[in-house]
């Protein structure tokens, strides 16, 4: 008797152990379907660094833009278009030379855009009183998609 239900024990873990594995069918199914939601889901990932970009250009003007407002808050008008963006950094020694210039400065050091070019200042701007803005991955005026230009005026 003690033998047979060892056997049968035996039977019921090698039975078990068959049942423990993947068909061949069953492992090709999973990888179609991995495959379809790849085809799917990576053309949408693959624009995502191009729109982080878009918006971390967008949020460094904003952030120049404000820092630009407490220049002139200061000092009674925005840098000129000779000062440019570093009067936010250093203060200008050419004139109109800021009597109230912030020791330290309004920004700790000017970014540049996401794809490595200076932010543009334009003073008189022409959407606004002043423009900031970055020219884009071409690094050209104009353009579309990831070559427009992101300004202030958006």
């Amino acid at each position: 008797m003690q033998m047979w239900i060892s056997r049968r024990k035996e039977a019921i873990a090698l039975r078990e152990r068959r049942q423990r594995g993947f068909t061949l069918i069953e492992v090709m199914v999973v990888i179609a379907i991995l495959g379809i939601l790849a085809a799917l889901i990576v053309p949408k990932i693959m624009s995502r660094p191009d729109e982080a970009r878009r918006v971390a250009a967008k949020q460094d003007i904003g952030t120049v833009m404000q820092a630009l407002k407490l220049y002139r808050l200061d000092n009674g008008r925005y840098p000129t278009q000779e000062q440019g963006l570093r009067a936010l950094i250093e203060k200008p020694a050419t004139d109109p030379v800021p009597n109230n210039w912030k020791d330290g400065g309004y920004l700790e050091r000017l970014p540049n855009d996401p794809w490595g070019n200076p932010y543009q200042y334009l003073n008189p701007g022409v959407h606004g009183e002043i423009d900031v803005f970055s020219y884009g991955a071409d690094g050209k005026p104009g353009g579309e998609g990831n070559d427009a230009d992101i300004g202030s005026w958006q």
